[in-house]
């Protein structure tokens, strides 16, 4: 086979994509050539934790948005790989929240296992992708950000697997410019440790609202005050923490509120998502969708829909993630060794995304989102060789972890479930989470 495949990012998803081919390989079937390019020193994507913010020692945007203390905010069980269990990876079943530490060194295991480093090209950030109408190939420009030095390459497909979620949205409040504390983003969040005994403003109602509040909360903060847009998250909060309607404004060192109410605080932190941006994308390829279980221009929710020769992993909105991944991945290897037929017909590709958005919104609630994505990724399963597994006892993990956090925000950790892929119940960890201050693998792996 002569093609040559690019792959943009080596996070779970790039990884997911590298992991697909190499298994096609050691069946014995004939792949293309791999190149990955990872703007980042190491792979892991969003798990390779770093304590810089805003930018890099080379100028580039910081990529993580991975802060210290971070513990999975869902059950191992929802996101294990059918083809690398976690007792296949550390030797014994192990709790059902890991923290930040445990899961990159089990994403790090499987693909070291599948020897596939050497497909990857570090410290390389892309410049810009273009299309050749008339060739139908890719030249990707490519930067060398040790070397500094630009070049070009021509590939046959690109696969996008850079992320969603290290572009912030970053609103502003009037006030912000006098106000005397500290204002950031989620994704430059590092340390709770930076607020304890401190009065904090959360924006927003998003997982990282919830989870960065909670680490602030456990790490001792004064107190915490949750704005909420549209509804407040409604938990049952620990007595320092509150909820309140939308920020209006702020003065030197108290936040006003859309109910009248006023808070002094001492630091703002907005949690208020993040954007799809590819700016090494020209308007012909660059998928611009919201965060939704159903994305825009995708069909299958892979193939973009304009140029089908390209395609997006893990961009949707996320109940299902690394296993998600792989269903993709192992379906768009499928589509570029000629395994699975695209439609060539552009009308039934566009059909195909709009019968997906018109299955979300037929949901009600978040146990409807689970159950769509859910079988969203038993369709892709369904097309290629991708392992399958218990996807609907994935499900019930995750319908059980939001009867947890109903039941106790603070102490959802707590529990355990049953792996999907080898059937083991997981052991509860050795101490509440609330008490478990240390985030290191050999502190949660200790018996």
């Amino acid at each position: 086979m002569t093609k040559r495949v690019a792959v943009i990012g080596s996070g779970p998803s790039g990884l997911a994509v590298l992991r697909a081919f190499q298994s096609a390989k050691a069946k014995g079937a004939e792949i293309p050539e791999i190149v990955c390019f990872e703007k980042q020193g190491n792979w892991g994507g969003l798990w390779n934790y770093t304590w810089r913010t805003g930018l890099d020692e080379f100028g580039e945007p910081v990529h993580g948005s991975m802060y210290r203390y971070l513990w999975s905010n869902g059950p191992k069980e929802g996101l294990e790989f059918s083809d690398y269990s976690f007792e296949e990876h550390f030797g014994k079943q192990i709790g059902s929240y890991p923290p930040r530490a445990v899961l990159f060194d089990y994403i790090q295991g499987r693909v070291q296992k599948a020897g596939v480093r050497e497909w990857i090209r570090f410290h390389t950030t892309i410049r810009f992708v273009r299309h050749d109408a008339q060739t139908g190939k890719f030249t990707v420009t490519a930067h060398d950000l040790k070397k500094d030095s630009m070049y070009e390459e021509v590939f046959d497909n690109v696969i996008v697997a850079s992320g969603h979620f290290s572009t912030p949205n970053v609103p502003e409040f009037p006030g912000f410019t006098t106000f005397n504390g500290r204002i950031m983003h989620a994704h430059d969040f590092r340390d709770a440790m930076e607020f304890k005994g401190k009065d904090l403003l959360v924006v927003g109602t998003s997982y990282s609202a919830e989870d960065i509040g909670s680490q602030c909360w456990k790490y001792g903060a004064k107190s915490i005050t949750v704005a909420h847009r549209t509804a407040p998250m409604g938990f049952d909060w620990p007595s320092n923490w509150a909820e309140v309607p939308i920020l209006t404004h702020v003065d030197e060192d108290t936040a006003y509120f859309k109910d009248g109410t006023s808070r002094r605080i001492d630091a703002i932190i907005l949690c208020t998502g993040y954007q799809h941006h590819f700016p090494y994308l020209p308007d012909d390829l660059r998928l611009k969708t919201r965060n939704r279980l159903a994305t825009a221009d995708l069909y299958k929710g892979v193939a973009y829909v304009h140029n089908p020769g390209l395609f997006y992993i893990g961009m949707q909105d996320q109940w299902f993630t690394f296993n998600m991944f792989d269903a993709q991945a192992w379906w768009a290897r499928d589509v570029i060794m000629g395994r699975i037929a695209i439609p060539a017909d552009k009308a039934a590709l566009l059909k195909d995304v709009e019968d997906r958005v018109a299955g979300e919104e037929e949901g009600k609630d978040a146990h409807d989102a689970i159950h769509y994505q859910g079988d969203y990724v038993k369709e892709l399963i369904a097309e290629t060789d991708y392992p399958s597994f218990d996807v609907d006892g994935a499900c019930q993990a995750f319908y059980d972890w939001k009867d947890h956090k109903k039941a106790g925000i603070m102490t959802f950790r707590d529990h355990a479930y049953r792996s999907v892929i080898t059937g083991t119940m997981a052991p509860l960890h050795h101490m509440p989470w609330k008490d478990a201050l240390e985030d290191s693998m050999e502190s949660y792996l200790r018996s």
